[in-house]
This record gives C-alpha cells, structure tokens and sequence, in this order.
C-alpha cells in the first residue's frame, strides 16, 4: 500500500518539501482520519483541499511532469465526472430544500394543526424523485476507474483526492436520501485502495440526520408541531450542505481548468 509521503521521483527533487505540496498531503491525512467528521466538515476540508491542488498543479515543476503524462487524460476524466457528480447534488439539495420549504409552508398556513391531503401528497413524490435521482448518482460512481495504471506519486496523490471526493459526495447523498448508518454501512469502499483506515466517511452524524424527511401518505397522527420542529432543523442542515456543495464546486472546476490549461500549454 502506497504511502504518501513517500514520495516517488514524480515530484521534482527540489519540490519535495514544497509548503504547497506538504499542504495537499496535510488536507489529505485530514481527510483520512475523518471517520467521526461531519460531512459538511468534510465538504470543507475537501474545498480546501482543491485550494491547495489547484496551488500544486500551477507549480512550474509539476506542470512540467503533468505535461509529459499520458494519464492527465485520465485525471481530466475524472474531475469531469466530479464536476457532474457535485452538479447534480448540488441539484438534489436543492430541490430537498425546496420540498421541505412547501410542506413547512401548508403546516403554517393551517395553523400547525396539518398539513392538506395534496400538499403531503405532493412532497411525498417529491422525496420519491429525489431518492431516485440519489440512486442514479450512486450507481454512476461505477464509472470511475480506480484502477492504478502507475505508481507515480502525483497520480496517486491525484487519486487520492478523487477518491475522497467521491466518498464525501457519496456521503451527502445518502444523507439526504435520509437513510441511516444501518442501511448505508456498506457503501464505503472507495478509500480501501489508499489506506488502511476503516474507509467509512461518516454520513451519520448526530447532528446530520435527515431521515424524518421520509414521511408517509397518510395524515393520521401527524405530530405537525413536532414536525416542523424537525423541518427546521432538516433546514439548518440542508443549508449548510448547499453552502458546502456549492463552495466545492467552485474548487472543483479551478482543479479542471487548471488541468485544461496543462495541456493547452
């Protein structure tokens, strides 16, 4: 198993102790140890760790090597993929909020008593919609290749950071599914290739649970007071998922475009 701060010759000898090359690894080795994190800690760190990747790939010295690899192809695919991936789950928080803001609105407008017949209805296959669009989004995660075709330091380092993105994207979709730790326990394997931590990033937080959002049909013994209790707190969380999201994707499509600009060079 690779270790990163092993650095293969892919990192130039006068880079290797590099601040912005120690800073990637620093954000990566954060990243590893983030079992118990919450995944808007998570989302941070990983916005963070784009900062400083977008830093490292505009080094005059790892352009140089990025320019003489054939797997920049590889990794321009990836970050792709990633920018769709965060897209589209920037699209499902989006339309949660959405949902949420309606029903939270007809309890109001019926004095918290209940909520109508149709505008349960119409959040219940809302929530239907979007745990379909959240199971699309995890079964194209089968698209990306984990495979290692080399074992240069850069590429693995690269990797890595794709790797992390995918798990703490993962993690925000099955949140807001609103599935659970017991249902979800399974669904971590994509870090199992770059260390040998319990590769689980934690979606189950205490503080990050929105499986009251899956609500039934039927109206009879709504606790609606209580329920919009729970809306609101669903909301703090969603919004700070959107923040979350939003500011990754940003770092993403820096990451992208400053491998675009590798290879128009």
């Amino acid at each position: 198993m690779a270790n990163f701060h092993s650095r293969s010759n892919s990192f130039p000898s006068q880079s290797h102790s590099h601040p912005i090359i120690e800073s990637v690894e620093d954000h990566l080795c954060k990243l590893r140890a983030s079992e118990t994190t919450s995944v808007c800690a998570n989302l941070d760190s990983l916005k963070n760790l784009h900062e400083g990747i977008k830093d490292l790939i505009q080094m005059p010295s790892i352009q140089q090597t990025l320019s003489h690899e054939n797997w920049i192809n590889e990794l321009l695919d990836g970050s792709l993929k990633l920018v769709d991936l965060c897209a589209i789950s920037r699209e499902i928080v989006s339309l949660t909020k959405e949902s949420v803001q309606d029903l939270e609105s007809s309890i109001r407008r019926n004095k918290a008593q209940t909520a109508t017949s149709s505008d349960i209805s119409a959040y219940v296959a809302s929530r239907k919609k979007i745990t379909k669009m959240v199971n699309k989004s995890i079964k194209s995660l089968k698209s990306f290749d984990h495979k290692s075709t080399t074992e240069d330091g850069l590429w693995r380092m690269m990797k890595e950071a794709e790797s992390h993105d995918l798990s703490v994207l993962k993690s925000v979709l099955i949140l807001l599914s609103g599935e659970n730790e017991t249902s979800s326990k399974k669904s971590w394997s994509l870090l199992s290739k770059f260390t040998t931590q319990n590769n689980r990033v934690c979606s189950e937080s205490v503080a990050e649970d929105l499986s009251s959002l899956n609500i039934q049909k039927s109206t009879k013994n709504m606790d609606c007071k209580n329920m919009l209790k729970q809306l609101k707190s669903s909301k703090m969380i969603i919004q700070e998922l959107e923040e979350g999201l939003e500011a990754l994707f940003r770092s993403l499509v820096k990451t992208r475009v400053s491998l675009l600009n590798v290879l128009s060079h």
